[in-house]
């Protein structure tokens, strides 16, 4: 009994555990075990993964900004045209003015960075509503884009491609798989058990609670299990695949901005705006700058999103960017994040937009059509959170309200008598 609550409480929701994305992930592997005996083995085969993350990458990359700009206690809508607009400018100046693929990488990020300073200073020092804000951007840079490409189709060149429709290339010695892949996925386990070692060392040091060996042991068991499994897929893929280069691009955005979010002043900031913005300035955060910061770096991702789509469809088109608004908000919020804002991760809406890329993946290799896969997708972003609402108003075990309970704040005790100005020193301190 004792190995059952010391389990539930390190590994499903206690405070010596990341217990929100061991959680999230063990909901995403019983969708792909589900997938996996419905499609007949396909789901987790080397090719359809592979396709899988070269296909929703950019969504995944939409999914890290929007999460930030979720926290903050906003939403941006304008995403998907911000992408499209910046996939046309890039793929119009090296089709016409010759500019070399580097440049017009660089070029797209400034784009989306001046795009970004334009939407951010509506919102943060002008103070519209960063939902009237980019829903104006959504229907402005949307026009934008049929106005510069005339409603064409663009191509890009060859070596733009390879963002989006690259993969790590064959090196060293035949193993049968990409030897890139493998090492990756090495460095990924080491880094994984440093990170475990470093966590119950910082905890010892800081007189903590520390979770059982056991427990520890389990954790990295299944994690390691995880990232050797998916290595070996990526790295056994037909020749010359592998892991593409759009998903080398999103690990590295994951591993920064979770660092970021984490570790830092200015991540801390954004989680205090969004959990309550009038304390967090009255507590000395620079509430625009915040505001500010999480749009332009929406923009600057929207930007990037864009071109790894055009450089795997090898063209921008009118059509570009469609819907992909709702596909982030729905990764963030499957995630974990609170619609009020102040909670939320960025492994959260990452392992959220995996389940809604998988869940469209397997729908469609069961042959359904495009308006069911959105009808059912809907369906589950709706009940999954309804679901999870009502049993945390009856009592009952709530799965999102389990993954939060880490990051919440603990509340006083029912008939506690709340504490008064004299008592408080820091409430005392706070003018009238």
């Amino acid at each position: 009994m004792s190995r059952m609550k010391d389990l539930q409480k390190n590994l499903f929701g206690g405070t010596t555990s990341n217990a929100r994305q061991f959680g999230m992930i063990f909901t995403l592997v019983a969708i792909v075990l589900l997938f996996q005996i419905w499609t007949g083995g396909l789901t987790l085969t080397s090719g359809n993964l592979i396709a899988v993350v070269s296909q929703y990458s950019y969504i995944l990359i939409l999914a890290v900004g929007m999460l930030m700009v979720i926290v903050a206690g906003h939403i941006d809508l304008s995403v998907g045209s911000v992408a499209a607009f910046t996939g046309i400018v890039v793929a119009k100046a090296m089709q016409e003015h010759s500019l070399p693929w580097p440049v017009g990488i660089l070029l797209g990020l400034l784009v989306g960075a001046l795009i970004g300073v334009w939407q951010g200073f509506w919102v943060a020092y002008a103070g519209v509503p960063a939902f009237i804000v980019t829903l104006a951007g959504m229907m402005l840079f949307r026009g934008g884009n049929q106005y510069i490409g005339n409603a064409d189709t663009v191509p890009v060149p060859t070596g733009f491609r390879k963002i989006g429709a690259g993969f790590l290339p064959e090196v060293g010695p035949d193993t049968g798989y990409n030897n890139l892949t493998l090492l990756l996925g090495l460095m990924a386990c080491a880094g994984m058990v440093w990170r475990e070692w470093k966590a119950r060392q910082t905890r010892r040091e800081m007189n903590a609670d520390v979770a059982p060996m056991w427990i520890t042991l389990l954790r990295l068991a299944v994690m390691l299990g995880v990232i050797v499994f998916a290595t070996l897929r990526f790295a056994g893929g037909r020749i010359g695949t592998s892991l593409p280069i759009s998903g080398i691009i999103l690990i590295v955005l994951v591993l920064a901005y979770s660092y970021y979010t984490r570790n830092t002043i200015g991540g801390r900031h954004i989680y205090a705006v969004g959990g309550n913005a009038r304390a967090a300035e009255l507590s000395g955060v620079k509430l625009k700058r915040v505001n500010f910061m999480v749009m332009m770096n929406m923009s600057v991702l929207a930007a990037l999103a864009g071109m790894i789509f055009v450089a795997r469809s090898a063209a921008s088109g009118p059509q570009d960017g469609l819907s992909w608004e709702l596909d982030a908000i729905a990764a963030v919020f499957i995630g974990g994040a609170a619609v009020s804002g102040g909670l939320g991760t960025i492994s959260g809406s990452i392992v959220g937009g995996l389940v809604m890329a998988l869940l469209n993946n397997g729908l469609q290799l069961q042959g359904v059509g495009s308006d069911m896969v959105q009808i059912i997708k809907g369906l589950v972003l709706l009940l999954a959170v309804a679901f999870d609402v009502y049993s945390k108003r009856q009592g009952r075990f709530s799965i999102i309200g389990t993954l939060m309970r880490p990051f919440r704040q603990e509340q006083p005790a029912v008939g506690a008598e709340p504490p008064t100005p004299a008592s408080d020193p820091d409430k005392a301190q706070v003018p009238g």
